[in-house]
């Protein structure tokens, strides 16, 4: 990227989210890095460009805005309602009095999030969360290694001459957050910090916030009330086959890492008593969690269906342990449970932790 104040000539787009901004900074020109060869012309940068202005309250920070989700110039897409990918990108990143240029990384990790858009076509919203598999800011001693996706609180959604666009801010989370929102709501739990977050500003140098007692009563109060909003959960180590017996019925076999078990489990808790299905997805197929009676499991379209009652989600919390052996849950017959040791491997692959 290169440092760059100017848009390219008619640009609409471009010109619709600087008019955005102008009312929040009036009279402040922004810092702008612009692209060297943009993505259309095979770059590397998706975005053609990233603002950023100086902000004094209610915290000190740096407000950074995208370029390049949506449409900024001619409009291509063929949905006249939105343009581009229907978002930019905003992040708050605290700062000192004495700081006088925003930080580099924090382009770096824009481009990223861009570049994982342009390439997956998944689009990030109001509401979603993503774990970065390390610090959000690289060789940084931080505790923030988990990012949670939120409407800016300042920058509503606008309409351009090429379509609607929303500002999306990125928000820097602890581990231990990331997890309560994915056991609770990720909104849920951004309201819950806004009080000690003020604008959902990230800053490098917190703790988790989980420690307040207001804030973690208001995390175990939304777990009980709503339950848990995720659908979905990403466990590698999950499998199923069928293993047959001579003279007998066969039996279903699900694998599980040791270090999944009480994740997977909370998570089930937090769903199925509220007549939510979980859907848990590993490297070898995935397996469909729902609540129902009676107790069963079948195969459908080669994805395994486990239909868990009450007594049976009881059961199964009781039974199975993050220890390494094999399980029977009572109530659910016809199925063991294979408990794996999860080993948890360092950036170069050497093993740093066993568990089970």
């Amino acid at each position: 990227m290169t440092e760059d104040d100017t848009s390219d000539d008619l640009a609409p787009g471009w010109e619709a989210i600087d008019a955005a901004l102008a009312p929040l900074y009036p009279g402040q020109e922004p810092r702008h890095v612009g692209t060297l060869i943009k993505w259309m012309l095979g770059g590397p940068d998706p975005l053609d460009g990233i603002s950023v202005w100086r902000r004094a309250d209610p915290v000190p920070h740096w407000h950074y805005v995208s370029y390049g989700l949506s449409e900024l110039y001619q409009k291509e897409s063929e949905n006249a309602e939105v343009s581009g990918w229907g978002f930019e990108l905003t992040f708050r990143l605290t700062c000192d009095a004495a700081d006088e240029e925003p930080p580099a990384w924090a382009y770096s990790l824009m481009q990223n999030l861009a570049r994982y858009v342009f390439q997956s076509g998944n689009v990030l919203g109001d509401g979603e969360w993503m774990d970065p598999n390390g610090p959000i800011a690289l060789e940084t001693d931080t505790q923030l290694r988990a990012l949670a996706f939120i409407a800016d609180p300042e920058l509503p959604a606008i309409d351009t001459p090429n379509g609607r666009v929303q500002f999306i801010q990125i928000v820097g989370l602890t581990l231990d957050e990331m997890e309560a929102g994915k056991q609770w709501q990720t909104r849920g739990l951004l309201d819950a910090l806004l009080p000690h977050m003020p604008l959902w500003t990230t800053d490098l140098s917190r703790n988790s916030l989980l420690h307040i007692p207001e804030v973690r009563e208001a995390v175990e109060t939304g777990k009980a009330r709503d339950g848990s909003s995720m659908g979905m959960l990403f466990l590698p180590a999950i499998s199923w086959s069928t293993r047959k017996r001579l003279l007998q019925s066969p039996v279903t076999v699900i694998r599980l890492g040791a270090g999944h078990v009480e994740g997977l489990f909370g998570s089930l808790s937090l769903r199925l008593p509220f007549g939510r299905d979980l859907l848990a997805i590993g490297a070898e197929g995935a397996v469909a969690f729902a609540p129902g009676q009676p107790a069963a499991v079948r195969e459908e379209d080669g994805q395994l269906h486990v239909t868990l009652d009450p007594a049976a989600l009881d059961a199964a919390q009781a039974t199975l342990r993050p220890v390494a052996g094999e399980y029977r849950v009572p109530g659910l017959p016809g199925v063991v449970w294979e408990i794996e040791q999860t080993l948890i491997r360092d950036a170069a692959g050497d093993v740093v932790q066993t568990i089970g």
